[in-house]
């Protein structure tokens, strides 16, 4: 199992990649499949992806994080076409402090919750660093991305990017975390 999680990093996270790709590998007698979208830079994208992209950027902006100086931005795309955004809002008290993912989808459930979310944008770098890695959500987030999907029962195309280089995306949160703990557990 150690050697197929290297290698499923390796394809992952591979500059060679080619748009769009696919890996299956069997764990648990559970098929898993890891396929995703890789563009080389924001040209790549379709005018809504490039709006959910400058809209993550400008969110990234009025991040408040005086302590790790790692600024992200989120943007979240609703069924209707309203755009929310978020930022990570750090605290002297780790870790207190909310990711921007976890502050746009929480802004959303509260204020629009009978919307689908359809899309979400997250780009992150370091204040004064134009990154041209692309930022995943941590852990965390993707468990709270994994909580939205199941209440709405739909999958949320999860895009995450540079301030100017590459970006991948996925169809659904269970991509990247395959394993997830939901309600079925409780």
């Amino acid at each position: 199992m150690v050697l197929k999680i290297i290698i499923l990093k390796t394809v992952l996270f591979s500059k060679k990649i080619v748009s769009w790709r696919s890996l299956k590998f069997n764990h648990m007698n559970q098929e898993l499949k890891l396929s995703y979208t890789f563009f080389k830079n924001e040209n790549e994208l379709d005018e809504l992806e490039k709006s959910l992209l400058e809209k993550a950027k400008e969110a990234r902006e009025k991040a408040y994080a005086p302590y790790s100086n790692f600024y992200v931005g989120c943007s979240v795309l609703l069924e209707d076409g309203t755009i929310s955004t978020g930022n990570n809002q750090e605290n002297a008290v780790f870790p207190v402090g909310n990711c921007a993912e976890q502050v746009a989808l929480n802004w959303v459930g509260a204020n629009f919750p009978n919307h689908q979310i359809k899309k979400i944008f997250i780009v992150g770098a370091p204040k004064n660093n134009q990154n041209i890695k692309a930022v995943p959500p941590c852990g965390v987030c993707r468990q709270t991305i994994s909580e939205y999907e199941d209440k709405q029962k739909h999958a949320i195309e999860v895009y995450f990017g540079s301030i100017s280089g590459e970006i991948y995306k996925v169809d659904s949160i269970k991509t990247m975390l395959p394993f997830t703990f939901n309600s079925d557990f409780l």
